[in-house]
């Protein structure tokens, strides 16, 4: 299972939200680029950054700040945040980062999103899925920088993308975003078993060693960390070493 130190940026700084409040942002580095460079430096094969101001405005805002990231990272970037067109992935991709993240767009317009998926490949093009619980019980796609809602449960998202068409998705319970409760393991085990050809990237919750070891038991691809590691719940070289 891959492990993706996570950086989000807002107004440059290094933060964290609790369950996707952008007014509960904890500040954990005024440097992203010393950040950054500590991931690097701990192994880290690959860094996911976001654009937080993106994500809220619906338009890409910190573009330039991750073109620089990605221009001296040593790791390799999965980013995100406001991205809504072709022109921010081309744009993005041509500066140097590794896998661009597509949030609201991939539910909103999955045919534009397949088409980049064909344009620019399978690799580079991540469909990010963040999750709140409806009042029947069923994980429904939030919009907008989580906002909003979508009307689609995550299985109807999915299924938007056929075999073949898309390879990594995000998947983030808002609930326990931010919150170090642990990772939503049945979720985790329900999509894997739904989507078997898909490199299903858990986010959220987790905070300990023994979360990450049950993500990978869970059949996860791979697991975003962010405030664990901030907090120094555990350190990035043992969740590698795992």
């Amino acid at each position: 299972m891959l492990i993706l130190p996570a950086i989000d940026l807002q107004r440059g700084r290094c933060v964290r939200l609790r369950q996707g409040r952008f007014d509960e942002a904890t500040i954990y580095h005024e440097d992203p680029f010393a950040q950054l460079e500590a991931f690097a430096a701990a192994g880290a094969e690959w860094v996911h950054v976001v654009d937080l101001d993106g994500a809220q405005a619906g338009a890409p805002v910190q573009h330039a700040l991750l073109a620089e990231l990605a221009r001296v990272s040593s790791a390799k970037l999965q980013t995100g945040g406001g991205v809504r067109g072709v022109d921010a992935v081309s744009r993005l991709l041509d500066h140097g980062v590794d896998r661009v993240v597509i949030g609201s767009s991939a539910a909103r317009a999955p045919e534009m999103v397949r088409g980049w998926l064909d344009r620019f490949g399978v690799e580079r093009i991540c469909c990010a899925f963040d999750l709140r619980r409806s009042e029947d019980g069923a994980f429904e796609v939030a919009l907008d920088g989580w906002s909003g809602g979508g009307g689609l449960t995550i299985a109807d998202a999915l299924a938007l993308y056929p075999p073949d068409q898309l390879m990594h998705v995000l998947v983030t319970d808002i609930s326990r975003d931010g919150v170090l409760t642990g990772p939503n393991l049945p979720l985790i085990s329900e999509l894997v078993a739904l989507r078997p050809d898909l490199h299903v990237q858990a986010s959220g919750g987790v905070a300990s060693l023994a979360d990450l070891a049950a993500l990978r038991e869970a059949g996860a691809g791979a697991a975003i960390i962010g405030r664990a590691l901030y907090e120094r719940c555990f350190s990035l070289e043992d969740a590698l070493a795992g």
